[in-house]
């Protein structure tokens, strides 16, 4: 007879949560279904031709590439972030205070291991991203939540929020705040409420975990500076991602911060993975030095604002007159459909029979009852012709409930 595994798992492996995304992915590669699941870039604009050109170094630079490299990323690919992205950040930052990792998804890992001990209470946003809610959960988080609006986090509740866990004997530590294009709100937070989240910050002795993977895919308006930019007491990490802006597959992520939270984000990194691919790093420098980075930005915004312009009027010919709400996004990837008096859960399980894939709203809540009439929505993947067919379908699955919208 094998081992008794349930006996042998860890506390933190009986507590683990799987991503619906990434199980979901098992059903939507079935011939004909429609995805607007996951958040997946589009594969046509891929700069393939491009990036392929850094392959060249291999035969210059191949022992390099293929040796280990530093825990804290190529320095070169270091350099350039710092400069490129000193407008958002209000300033450029120092090599000691930006850490390149396996995606962003490791910083969430990090930022963990730096900070969290079981109890701690991390603010989020309600709804806020899945997988932040499950990293910091695996690292015994727990999570008080603040509502939002177009606006984006509300963040004038946060002080009498943390006070009262405070007096509760609860240890608030951070607050998490996805700025542009929320995931999974699609809202982006105002400007003033970024300077005020700054202050309240400082007075409640809390970092703030700026995540920013979707910023520099704006379709509309301007681009606004990050919570970092106003921040001077040093209380602010920001983390960004070329997932989206050159392709998830080069799993480089970054984050800029305070030069002792990033230190210590480092030693954890050590015996984590190390340091994250040379190869991939070396090779997205190449492409960014040769500013194929900023000549691409512009294919990609125009890909996804044409295939957000389609959803939009999609929603608003089929899903408004049944009395669904949504905020338009004026980036990223996503919206967030308010769906009324249905339950989200049995909609997705509706519209997979119609071969249609929605993601329902309560696993990207802190409370999931939050979520209970709501559903993510992607649509960077889809073309436009296929959004109109995967929004007629949703439709179809709803007609079928024989539950009224509104």
């Amino acid at each position: 007879m094998g081992n008794n595994w349930k006996q042998i798992f860890s506390k933190a492996a009986g507590s683990a949560i799987p991503s619906p995304v990434r199980e979901l992915l098992k059903v939507v590669n079935q011939p004909g279904m429609i995805s607007f699941a996951g958040g997946m870039p589009a594969p046509e604009v891929f700069p393939i031709e491009q990036f392929a050109e850094g392959t060249e170094l291999f035969k210059t630079q191949g022992s390099q590439l293929l040796q280990y490299g530093t825990t804290e990323g190529y320095n070169p690919l270091r350099e350039f972030l710092a400069k490129w992205t000193s407008p958002r950040m209000g300033r450029e930052v120092g090599l000691d205070e930006i850490l390149l990792t396996t995606g962003s998804q490791q910083v969430l890992d990090l930022f963990g291991w730096a900070i969290i001990d079981p109890g701690d209470v991390i603010v989020m946003e309600d709804p806020t991203y899945m997988a932040a809610i499950n990293a910091f959960h695996n690292h015994g988080a727990e999570f008080a939540s603040v509502r939002m609006d177009e606006g984006g986090m509300v963040v004038s509740e946060i002080p009498s929020l943390v006070e009262g866990l405070r007096k509760q004997g609860k240890k608030v530590k951070a607050i998490y705040t996805i700025v542009n294009f929320q995931n999974p709100g699609g809202a982006t937070m105002t400007l003033e409420r970024r300077k005020e989240l700054v202050d309240i910050a400082e007075r409640l002795n809390l970092t703030i975990f700026e995540d920013d993977p979707y910023g520099y895919v704006r379709f509309d308006g301007d681009h606004l500076p990050s919570i970092f930019s106003f921040d001077k007491a040093g209380n602010t990490i920001y983390a960004g991602s070329f997932s989206k802006i050159l392709s998830p597959g080069v799993r480089i992520g970054w984050v800029s911060g305070n030069k002792d939270i990033v230190r210590q984000m480092t030693i954890f990194k050590q015996t984590t993975d190390l340091c994250s691919s040379p190869i991939t790093q070396m090779l997205t420098h190449e492409y960014c030095r040769k500013g194929y980075l900023d000549a691409h930005l512009p294919n990609i915004i125009g890909n996804y604002r044409v295939k957000r312009d389609a959803m939009e009027k999609s929603f608003q010919k089929h899903l408004a007159p049944l009395g669904f709400t949504w905020v338009k996004p004026q980036g990223g990837f996503f919206y967030w459909l308010s769906t009324g008096t249905i339950d989200s859960n049995e909609l997705a399980k509706r519209a997979l029979d119609k071969k249609v894939a929605i993601l329902p709203g309560a696993p990207f809540c802190v409370k999931p009852e939050a979520g209970l009439h709501a559903a993510r929505i992607n649509y960077t993947f889809s073309t436009p012709d296929v959004i109109e067919e995967g929004v007629t379908r949703l439709v179809q699955a709803i007609q079928e409930m024989k539950i009224p919208a509104k």
